[in-house]
């Protein structure tokens, strides 16, 4: 049986930019994503495909007929955040040195927790992305997860 998620779904992560071509160049040549549509004229829309998933970057904008009562804007406060993107490496300090040779802005260098050592940077808006390693003997999936799932996890 085909998994729903596997094919009729996907998730990409949408941020509203100041500076969508700033935020592009971070995306790709700091994180090492590969720019897949760059916005031209006046639809800036740009997708950069990083790691298993997409980074759409647009500028913000007012309501419309599908958000009436929504308002897309950078973030007022860099240090005020209800979520953020979430990326693991299998070698933190690694991504530490080599992002930070391209110019990522760490909050911290990478801190042991219970199972995992993270860190987190900034991209140029100002947005949150924690960077980290598990050290988990399963590795960074849920259990559970579509990659991990036996069959007997699966329900109909």
């Amino acid at each position: 049986m085909r998994s729903t998620t596997e094919r009729d779904m996907v998730v990409a992560h949408f941020i509203v930019s100041g500076d969508v071509e700033r935020s592009r160049r971070f995306y790709s040549d700091v994180l090492g994503g590969r720019t897949v549509i760059a916005g031209e004229g006046d639809d800036e829309v740009t997708y950069v495909a990083l790691a298993n998933s997409w980074i759409i970057i647009n500028v913000g904008g007012g309501p419309t007929d599908d958000k009436p009562t929504v308002t897309l804007e950078v973030p007022p406060d860099r240090d005020r955040v209800s979520s953020f993107l979430n990326i693991r490496v299998a070698d933190i300090d690694a991504a530490y040195a080599d992002w930070s040779a391209r110019g990522a802005e760490f909050l911290t260098p990478p801190k042991e927790h219970l199972t995992e050592i993270r860190c987190y940077i900034r991209d140029p808006d100002g947005y949150i992305i924690e960077v980290g390693q598990t050290t988990l003997d399963r590795g960074w999936e849920p259990p559970g997860s579509l990659t991990t799932a036996t069959p007997s996890d699966e329900r109909s």
